[in-house]
């Protein structure tokens, strides 16, 4: 978390040492970005650092202006500090005692203004960092709804949300995180009804991190915060829509936004939150149940049908008589699961190489998998027709999960199901189901049981997530985050 205060170096009185610091420490010289402007005012040195591309050169230049008509205004010699201070034209100018959190401002894009014979220098933030506008997120796009969405930019995130809560209570406290990269990490929360034991442990445990960068931001923010370890769910919840965060964070969670990542992370969550989208609160409450009902059988049948339709292949004898059409019709040399798991991997393949294919050739590419692999690939018997058919179905049914993180940690799971029932075929799914559900009823995350509200039961909140209730009936908070104030809507005298 960078030295400690003890060992930060104070503010020389002479700018000149102030300024070899600055060399030894902070590369100027040396690196071409960073650089430092000298003035004389009132024949004394004021020195303003910055470095180029993070700060906007019109604020610099406007308020280099300001200072050096210092000259033509004023006389009194001992008073430049406050009237330096006085004439910094910026709403945010912040005094700093040591070098190490001016040098750390100038590498985050602001300003440090230094003045010769002072112990004290100003911090001016004149951020603006490099980037895209705001635009609809890629993986939540809705039919209807808002179309801005969080962008690389901590500044314009926080803007984004707040934006959409007016709340003199809703809080940005921001920290850095990393010895060398010195991460900006805000955490927003509403007090008065974020919980303050989940606020602070989310803080200790950010300032717990100890390493020296975290290019990867929010993931690795991720991994320190819930320890994930080896468990492939998704611990916390992604969203790139600003009215989906907000929308959290008037629950009682939580948010954490990282500088240079589009993502904001919603803690604590459950399964049942990554399974939800914003969709279903765009449409009436009876539509926004039907699209959530059809997406939920899509993500059973992204992690069920392939391991089940397998079973009935191994065994026909549990199908009834009018299913017995159930199972491939012709044979090949190659055992059933092997093509299961080809063709699986194939659909991973091809998710793969979309991804990283150019815009332009990825229409191109989708038509030779679809054309010419799929179709050669049973026409020379690799594959049977059946065995494509259930892998399209549970490949759409894992495109139609909402949370990108739950439909690969589906996809993992569903592998494991196929290999237990190709092994043991009806115990072998039995003993796996259960391992599974198993293993998600110890899973916490931020000391919150995953599978709630179906264990432990709630059955006011496990309704609420069958059915997408009218937002005037939604009244209480979510018990889960143990908000302070539990009622939405409070009731009218």
């Amino acid at each position: 978390m960078g030295k400690p205060a003890e060992q930060k170096t104070a503010i020389f009185s002479k700018v000149q040492k102030n300024d070899q610091w600055f060399k030894e420490n902070a590369s100027m010289n040396t690196s071409f970005d960073v650089g430092v402007r000298k003035l004389l005012i009132l024949d004394r040195e004021v020195h303003v650092y910055y470095v180029t591309g993070l700060c906007d050169s019109s604020f610099i230049i406007e308020i280099t202006k300001v200072l050096v008509q210092i000259n033509d205004n004023e006389v009194e010699r001992a008073k430049l500090k406050d009237i330096v201070e006085n004439r910094l034209i910026h709403q945010q100018v912040k005094p700093l005692k040591t070098l190490d959190d001016g040098m750390v401002s100038v590498l985050s894009g602001l300003l440090f203004v230094l003045i010769d014979g002072e112990e004290v220098g100003f911090e001016v933030d004149v951020r603006t960092y490099p980037g895209r506008s705001p635009e609809e997120a890629d993986t939540e796009k809705v039919i209807r709804g808002a179309r801005d969405g969080y962008t690389e930019n901590i500044i314009i995130n926080t803007a984004l949300t707040r934006r959409r809560i007016r709340d003199g209570r809703f809080r940005f406290e921001i920290m850095k995180v990393g010895e060398r990269s010195k991460l900006d990490v805000a955490i927003g929360y509403i007090k008065g009804v974020a919980d303050p034991g989940l606020v602070k442990l989310i803080k200790d445990e950010l300032e717990a991190i100890d390493v020296d960068g975290l290019p990867m931001a929010d993931k690795s923010i991720e991994e320190f915060l819930v320890k994930q370890g080896i468990n492939p769910f998704p611990m916390v919840r992604y969203t790139e829509r600003p009215d989906t965060a907000a929308a959290h964070v008037l629950e009682g969670h939580v948010i954490i936004i990282t500088d240079t990542s589009p993502s904001v992370i919603i803690t604590p969550t459950t399964l049942f939150h990554h399974v939800q989208h914003a969709e279903e609160y765009r449409q009436s409450p009876s539509v926004g149940t039907f699209i959530r009902w059809i997406r939920f059988l899509g993500i059973l049948a992204s992690l069920f049908l392939l391991p089940l339709w397998l079973l009935f292949v191994l065994e026909p004898d549990l199908l009834p008589a009018k299913l017995q059409f159930i199972g491939p019709n012709e044979t090949t040399n190659i055992p059933t699961v092997i093509q299961i798991f080809l063709a699986d991997l194939g659909v991973e393949f091809l998710r793969m190489a979309a991804i990283h294919t150019p815009t332009p050739l990825a229409t191109a590419m989708g038509l030779i998998a679809a054309a010419l692999i799929g179709q050669i690939a049973i026409d020379v018997g690799l594959f049977v027709p059946e065995v494509i058919l259930y892998v399209a179905i549970a490949s759409i049914g894992s495109f139609s999960t909402p949370s990108y993180e739950l439909a690969v940690a589906n996809k993992m799971l569903r592998l494991f199901l196929l290999i237990f029932v190709a092994a043991f075929h009806t115990p072998g799914f039995l003993i796996a189901t259960t391992a599974i559900i198993l293993y998600m009823v110890r899973l916490k995350s931020l000391n919150t049981p995953y599978l709630w509200p179906f264990l432990p039961f709630n059955p006011q909140a496990l309704w609420q997530i069958i059915i997408r209730t009218p937002v005037p009936g939604a009244n209480p908070r979510p018990s889960i985050v143990h908000p302070q104030d539990k009622d939405r809507q409070p009731a009218k005298p």
